[in-house]
């Protein structure tokens, strides 16, 4: 008895098994992420707010200076890549950093 129990739960692991694996193979890259947010932002302003629930939400309203490069991995200081700027450069005391930022184009 104890042996058939095993041949059928063993059975039954492999057929889990299998479905399993025939999911995740069946995935298909691209489409809309939609993702549970457990709470309301208090307001829009990332320079106010200082909780995640705020920011994570807010961070694909806003451009920024410069990000990190989507195509990479990971995330290092050579991976930084120009959003609203178009370069970034030290000082010679290296006490400030200046954004050319790109111009916006007027219609004529």
């Amino acid at each position: 008895m104890i042996g058939t129990f095993r041949a059928v739960a063993a059975a039954g692991s492999l057929v889990v098994a299998v479905s399993a694996a025939a999911a995740a193979f069946a995935q298909k890259s691209g489409g809309i992420l939609k993702m549970y947010d457990p709470d309301s932002p208090a307001s829009m302003s990332i320079h106010e707010e200082a909780t995640i629930v705020s920011e994570r939400p807010m961070m694909g309203v806003f451009n920024n200076l410069v990000v990190f490069d989507q195509h990479v991995k990971q995330n290092s200081l050579n991976s930084i890549v120009p959003d609203l700027a178009t370069d970034w450069s030290w000082n010679e005391d290296g006490t400030e950093l200046t954004f050319p930022l790109h111009q916006a184009a007027h219609p004529g």
